[in-house]
Formats: structure tokens, C-alpha cells, sequence
């Protein structure tokens, strides 16, 4: 069972969708909600940043950023209570948010963020690409919301991508909460002859078998595709009807910037369900 829900709370166009995710999967698991709000920068780092100004108008200004996001968290706990949530709380920091969400998320269960959103003209340098941010850098998994989500089950049917490797194990791991409350699971394994040496004669059978232990209904559905492996599981959570993706998120360094992964960065456009990734 989750315990710990970290929602980011930033009072955008996006944030209505994530909240209801994140409020229903308090309330269905008992689990504490914390709403995690940030002004953007740190006292000091604007202070510097407006060093030649007078110290009184920089102390307006940044006051100024601190009662804006002190008014998101507000709405977000008059929002969280009217939406079932049992005290829920909130956190102010005062630095950028993803600075905020790796360090809260340090102390959680799961996060919760919203999809990108080229359509979003509120979304800002600093909260572009928040999800693949944390779940690379960070130690815990985070559900992605779309824009579109309703407060549809979360999972119902799941889809959960198995390729052998670790990064899937433990996003399958993370999952379990809400893969043994699924009506079913579909352990999607996509064209396994690529990976023979991951997955042994039977691809998906002993994945499968340690979900069954775990008490999931699960279904292994191989997959033999020309398409991509992000378009193949979008595709299969298309035909199921699944309320819930999840995956592994792929990643590596290069020139000390982290760069996704082809399956990974798809998926993130693409999911129209909530996905749930782990590095």
C-alpha cells in the first residue's frame, strides 16, 4: 500500500487532472497526501540574481512569489477535502520545483505529475519535463497524469511493459499496490526474440508467475511488432481499455545531461492513462 502521496501543486491549467489522481489513490489506500508547492527559487539565489537592487524590493518581490504558491496550497487543500482526502497537507519550499520534488520525494511512496503539455501556455522552463526529472534522478516512482484524466479507476485493467531488464522490474515492483487491486494485468512483452537472453523459453512465464505469487491477475500478451515498443503499448492499452500504464524509465548520461530513452520519452507523449515509471 502507498502511505505517502507527493502531488505537485503549482496552481496550472494541469493541475486539476493530477490532483484527482492523486486524491483518489489517497483516499483508496488510506494514505497520507501531501501537496508540495515551491516559489521558483531560493531567497538567496534572488538576491543575487537582483543583487543591485534595494534590499527592501527584494524582499516585496520574492514575498510576493512565497503568498502566490502559499495560495496554490491553499486551494489545493480546500480542493483535496472536497475531494475525500482526510487532512491533507502542505509543503512550501522555497527553490525550484524540481529541487522540491526530489527532496520530498526522498520521503513518499509515489509522486505525482502531469504530463507535458505542449498546449499548456502556463507551463514554465521549470516544470518542463518534471516527470522524467524525478524519475531519473530520483528514488521513488512517479505516475504521470494527462492532461485529459477524469477520475477514471486507476488501474482497472493495466498494461505493464516486461522486457527482463531492471528498470522494468522495479517499476513492475513500485506498481504491485496497484497492480494486486487491478481487475487484470496485461505483462506486455514486445518482440522478446531481440532480447532472447532476457526472458528464457517462455517469455513473460516467470515475470507472470512472481505476479501471480503476489496475488495479480496477470495475462502474459506478447507482442510481435514492426512499430515502435511505446506505440505497441499504447495500442495495447487502447484495446484493453487500461486505466494504468507502467514501465521502466530508460535513461543514460551524456555530457552530465540525462537523456531519455526512445520507449521512455514515447510513452511520456503519448500515454493518454496514467503511467507509472522507475528508474
Amino acid at each position: 500500500m502507498y502511505k505517502t502521496i507527493v502531488v505537485h501543486i503549482d496552481g496550472g491549467a494541469r493541475q486539476e487532472s493530477r490532483l484527482r489522481a492523486a486524491a483518489l489513490l489517497a483516499v483508496k489506500h488510506g494514505a497520507h497526501l501531501v501537496g508540495s508547492g515551491a516559489t521558483g527559487i531560493s531567497w538567496m539565489d534572488y538576491s543575487l540574481l537582483t543583487g543591485s537592487m534595494a534590499a527592501p524590493v527584494i524582499g516585496d518581490e520574492f514575498q510576493g512569489m512565497r503568498d502566490a504558491a502559499a495560495g496554490h496550497l491553499e486551494a489545493f487543500r480546500q480542493a483535496a477535502e472536497h475531494l475525500g482526502v482526510n487532512a491533507p497537507e502542505s509543503r512550501l519550499i522555497e527553490d525550484d520545483p524540481r529541487y522540491a520534488l526530489l527532496l520530498q520525494s526522498r520521503y513518499a511512496d509515489l509522486i505525482v505529475l502531469s504530463q507535458d503539455s505542449d498546449a499548456d501556455p502556463g507551463q514554465s522552463l521549470r516544470t518542463r519535463g518534471l516527470p522524467e526529472h524525478v524519475a531519473l534522478r530520483g528514488a521513488r516512482p512517479v505516475l504521470v497524469v494527462p492532461a485529459g484524466y477524469q477520475g477514471e479507476p486507476i488501474p482497472g485493467t493495466a498494461v505493464a511493459a516486461w522486457d527482463g531488464g531492471n528498470q522494468a522490474l522495479r517499476a513492475i515492483t513500485a506498481a504491485l499496490p496497484l497492480l494486486r487491486l487491478a481487475a487484470s494485468v496485461k505483462l506486455a512483452v514486445v518482440n522478446p526474440d531481440a532480447l532472447s537472453e532476457m526472458h528464457g523459453e517462455q517469455p513473460g512465464a516467470d515475470m507472470a508467475l512472481w505476479l501471480a505469487r503476489h496475488g495479480v491477475k496477470v495475462e502474459v500478451v506478447v507482442e510481435q511488432t514492426r512499430a515502435t515498443v511505446g506505440d505497441a503499448l499504447c495500442g495495447l492499452a487502447r484495446g484493453c481499455g487500461a486505466g494504468l500504464m507502467v514501465s521502466g524509465a530508460f535513461g543514460h548520461s551524456r555530457y552530465r545531461e540525462w537523456m531519455l530513452g526512445g520507449t521512455t520519452r514515447e510513452l511520456l507523449e503519448r500515454a493518454r492513462v496514467p503511467l507509472l515509471i522507475a528508474h
